[in-house]
């Protein structure tokens, strides 16, 4: 299989998410994907999950591949249960969660597994981290950069995204 660049959102708000994103960054580097880049760290309010919960760690990390999209979700499905992963609630609180954003250009619409993620355009907790990484690269489906959907919406301006570390 020819090497894919794909780009993977991490989020969390239970436990030291900064370690769990540290351990499973370095557990795809161990499963033979390489990191080309990671964005910055942000703390973000909850969006859309139950009321209470504690600001989110959300980032992006840009990766290198040989392996199929359903195997790279497949690894990013391992590494949130090496984490302590509980699926209890539907947009629950939880320790890490890696969700497949793009990989490469490709267009899946499976029970599985929907690509290009199906809300990265509607959230900027994933399109903030996503820009710092490819901010002129154009969504494969509605033919925008992601920059230009990041300040296209007012809804997503509203929503509270705070840098945390430009590195990690």
């Amino acid at each position: 299989m020819p090497e894919v660049r794909a780009y993977i959102a991490f989020g969390g708000n239970l436990g030291d998410c900064h370690t769990a994103f540290i351990n499973a960054r370095r557990g795809m580097v161990e499963r033979d994907v390489s990191v080309v880049a990671s964005s910055p760290l942000y703390v973000t309010q909850s969006v859309g999950g139950p009321v209470g919960q504690p600001d989110y760690l959300n980032a992006v990390v840009e990766v290198k591949t040989h392996l199929s999209a359903m195997q790279l979700l497949e690894l990013c499905l391992e590494l949130e249960n090496m984490a302590g992963r509980q699926r209890l609630q539907h947009w629950g609180a939880r320790t890490l969660d890696l969700d497949l954003l793009l990989y490469g250009q490709e267009i899946c619409n499976s029970e599985r597994l929907m690509l290009p993620h199906p809300r990265l355009q509607l959230r900027r907790f994933v399109l903030e981290p996503l820009c710092a990484l490819a901010g002129e690269q154009l969504h494969p489906l509605l033919g925008r950069s992601y920059n230009e959907l990041l300040y296209a919406s007012d809804d997503i301006q509203l929503q509270r995204v705070n840098l945390s570390e430009l590195t990690w």
